[in-house]
């Protein structure tokens, strides 16, 4: 009996015991919360990396306000935010720089091509997304993409191409990418999608370019720039790059 009452009072000390180290747990973890709310306060945003958008435009569009807590704040929210507000915005990159400061890192988009429909110019990206809405003569100046349709075009939305053109959306989204990749978007005058044997790209005010659907245009535009320093600086014509072997032809105008 002695030797059960014992064994009964050392479990009992065992069950009070874990409960004890649970409830410190609960303490630690309720006090550090409650530092962590009261002390790490924003008191500070640094944004960097942006051209078209001033610093007050993007911490306004961000959400973040001073002495919002730094540590409950919801980056990906923040992010959110700021694309939807300003669509010329392609990567952001938000970090905590302790005890107080918010670091808002920005990408802005390179130049767009537009796509004149029903009366408007829709400006997309290289990487794909509609930056702006203007009137259809607004457009001059841009490279234009032509022979497709968009389908349901908004601004902030990735561009989508009338179900027929399914195929060629793809195809025009790596091209601009690679063109965007090697610093030539400013070289092309349009991108003609009209041809479904393949798309035609006016290229550095001289040339029409004849281009495959699907092919590897990070390839093909190095091939491209190198046929173009070959030639004289007068010349003008179609420069054909559909062929299956790879290779390359010129037609003289």
């Amino acid at each position: 009996m002695a030797r059960r009452r014992h064994s009964n009072r050392k479990r009992r000390r065992g069950s009070f015991g874990f409960l004890y180290k649970v409830l410190s747990m609960l303490v630690i973890c309720g006090a550090i919360v409650a530092a962590l709310t009261l002390f790490f306060r924003v008191n500070t945003i640094v944004v960097t990396g942006q051209e078209r958008y001033t610093q007050d435009q993007i911490i306004e569009a961000s959400g973040v306000g001073m002495d919002d807590n730094l540590f409950l704040l919801n980056k990906y929210a923040v992010a959110g935010n700021i694309r939807t507000a300003l669509p010329y915005v392609d990567e952001i990159r938000i970090n905590r720089k302790l005890p107080d400061t918010l670091l808002i890192e920005i990408k802005e988009c390179g130049t767009p091509m537009a796509v004149v429909q029903d009366g408007f110019a829709w400006l997309v990206s290289p990487s794909g997304r509609v930056v702006e809405q203007l009137d259809a003569a607004q457009a001059e100046g841009y490279a234009v993409i032509s022979g497709c349709t968009l389908l349901a075009p908004s601004v902030g939305t990735r561009l989508a191409l009338a179900t027929e053109y399914a195929a060629q959306q793809q195809s025009l989204l790596d091209l601009m990418a690679a063109l965007e990749a090697a610093g030539l978007t400013e070289q092309v005058q349009a991108i003609r999608l009209d041809d479904l044997s393949m798309l035609v790209m006016e290229y550095a005010g001289r040339f029409s370019v004849e281009l495959p659907y699907g092919a590897d245009y990070e390839r093909k535009l190095r091939a491209l720039v190198q046929v173009v320093e070959q030639l004289e600086t007068n010349q003008t014509g179609t420069i054909q790059m559909t062929w299956d072997n790879g290779e390359v032809h010129f037609i003289e105008n």
